[in-house]
């Protein structure tokens, strides 16, 4: 029941989690530029945001986007971003499938336990990849964007980013672990079956022999 209740709670973070990525893959405000003070661009309405795939500026009524379409002259940290981001969001559906599809509350047909666990612990070191994925990206990325640009600010976006991040580790953990544990105790129940019948086998044929020598001594 607790391994239950554990599988479903890391299915439910890596829901939000792989959630979160997907939105910050999708939204450009990664990071907030600015050419002077941060109090000062907001005062002159001069405020920019920049993410994977374009550059914005914001202003009063004014939300001007530049797609960031010259792939081979953009630098190395938003093209790493974009890359990563989107491996991120499609290994995140088949996972969470998996993951789905492994749950105790879940049968197809007369599968065993055992190989429901090596799914979902398939699942989980996806899941892992994918938090890798939007680790390294939401932190190389505003590192790259402050050599380049100077002063800026961290935008929706890139917390956004973060949290989906860690809530995609905390579940790849979990269901790894959990899932683990149970395949583990799931193998020794069997292997100790598995010795106590052949141990049962083992003492049948002397029991046999000893009737056949009652038989032959009777005759």
């Amino acid at each position: 029941m607790a391994n239950s209740c554990l599988q479903l709670s890391g299915f439910l973070i890596t829901c939000i989690g792989w959630l979160g990525i997907v939105i910050a893959t999708a939204t450009n405000d990664w990071v907030i530029m600015c050419k002077y003070g941060l109090n000062t661009c907001k005062k002159m309405d001069e405020l920019e945001a920049k993410g994977p795939w374009a550059e914005c500026v914001i202003s009063t009524g004014l939300y001007h986007c530049i797609a960031l379409t010259q792939i081979l002259d953009l630098p190395a940290y938003i093209q790493t971003a974009r890359a990563l981001m989107i491996t991120g969001s499609i290994l995140g559906l088949p996972a969470l499938g998996m993951i789905l599809m492994s749950m105790p509350c879940i049968s197809l047909g007369n599968e065993p336990q055992a190989s429901k666990n090596k799914r979902i612990i398939l699942g989980g070191v996806l899941v892992l990849i994918v938090a890798l994925c939007g680790l390294v990206s939401t932190v190389w990325f505003p590192i790259g964007a402050h050599q380049q640009h100077g002063l800026m600010s961290f935008g929706f976006s890139l917390y956004t980013g973060w949290v989906g991040s860690i809530f995609s580790l905390l579940g790849g953990c979990i269901l790894t672990c959990c899932s683990s544990e149970s395949f583990s105790s799931s193998r020794s129940y069997q292997e100790n079956n598995r010795f106590y019948y052949s141990k049962q086998g083992g003492g049948n044929p002397p029991a046999a022999a000893s009737t056949n020598h009652a038989k032959s001594a009777h005759v």
